[in-house]
């Protein structure tokens, strides 16, 4: 679970905005709120070519700080191309970062030949010491995998991720698994949600960047679905917190994307976010990237302009979250 758990948020909420973009050129933004009060930030570079991390006292603080590189691509071969979207955790007194990276060889460039590997680090500090490779989580096939996250609930971990089913249409879908410790699965994994909607269908059939939040007796996972152009746009899944989320029965789906690019605010493709809190603690903040144009020249994967920006995240009067739009925070 990213920074709290269970909390009950006021329902009145605290009247937060931010300065953005949070920071720029960093897509796939993972923010984590530690126990010592910092906040700890990674994410994509655009040079998809080593892992940095950020620590600040405050939200809007990371932007001017200096990011420290824990870990660099190798020359060729595995972990060599494409880092692509890290996430920093800190669980039973150690840091772990887990990030996806591509194989490249002279036949093959490593575009969509992703697996997810994972860093620990046992400094009370993570912008210190030393970053030990734990090698790749195993999965049920060896194909495009990416975008892990983990969270604990009632003495269990999981992983949540996205992988390609060799036997299904399509680029990843959603699983969940059981953890034995923070790099091995030791259940079966679960699909959980498969790209179905056409909103989650544009230019390529995904389902991707889970983050997950616990509220209000249910465990929610929002996600990212369709390419990162402009039509990326972000889902919602959730399970009540007395069900076994180890079936797929335990989990619904919204039908319509909850978080999606806004004309209005010009704020386009938002999407791949984390959830955090407010320095004071009383208010979620959603952490997502997006462009500030619409049109974009060549693959959009190697536009560099998807900054990291955050806002405040509301609550319905029946538990459920309210995103409102990117640039346009809900009203409490």
């Amino acid at each position: 679970m990213n920074n709290a758990k269970n909390r009950n948020p006021s329902p009145e909420g605290a009247a937060v905005d931010y300065r953005n973009p949070l920071v720029e050129q960093r897509a796939d933004p993972w923010v984590y709120r530690h126990t010592d009060g910092f906040y700890y930030f990674t994410a994509s570079v655009p040079e998809y070519d080593r892992i940095e991390l950020r620590r600040s006292a405050t939200l809007e603080g990371l932007a001017s700080e200096r990011p420290v590189v824990c870990w660099r691509k190798r020359e060729s071969g595995p972990l060599s191309a494409n880092i692509w979207a890290p996430e920093i955790h800190f669980i039973a007194g150690k840091w772990y970062i887990y990030f996806a990276a591509a194989h490249t060889s002279e036949t093959n460039e490593g575009l969509f030949d992703h697996r997810m590997y994972v860093l620990e680090n046992e400094s009370a500090d993570p912008t210190n010491g030393r970053w030990q490779e734990k090698g790749q989580i195993a999965t049920r096939w060896e194909t495009f995998a990416l975008d892990a996250t983990t969270f604990e609930h009632r003495g269990e971990r999981y992983l949540v991720w996205a992988q390609k089913d060799p036997d299904i249409p399509g680029n990843s879908n959603l699983y969940i698994a059981a953890m034995s410790n923070p790099w091995t699965l030791r259940s079966e994994q679960i699909r959980i949600s498969t790209p179905e909607y056409d909103w989650e269908i544009i230019g390529f059939r995904v389902n991707e960047g889970a983050a997950v939040l616990k509220r209000n007796g249910k465990i929610y996972i929002s996600y990212s679905a369709s390419a990162t152009d402009h039509n990326y746009c972000m889902g919602l899944l959730w399970a009540d917190e007395e069900s076994d989320l180890l079936l797929p029965a335990s989990w619904s789906k919204s039908a319509e994307p909850v978080f999606a690019t806004n004309e209005e605010t010009g704020q386009y493709g938002p999407g791949h976010n984390c959830f955090t809190v407010s320095e004071d603690g009383a208010t979620d903040v959603l952490v997502y990237h997006a462009r500030d144009y619409k049109e974009i020249a060549g693959d959009p994967l190697y536009d560099p302009n998807r900054h990291a920006r955050a806002q405040r995240l509301g609550w319905n009067e029946d538990g459920t979250p309210r995103f409102g739009a990117p640039g346009k925070p809900p009203e409490f």
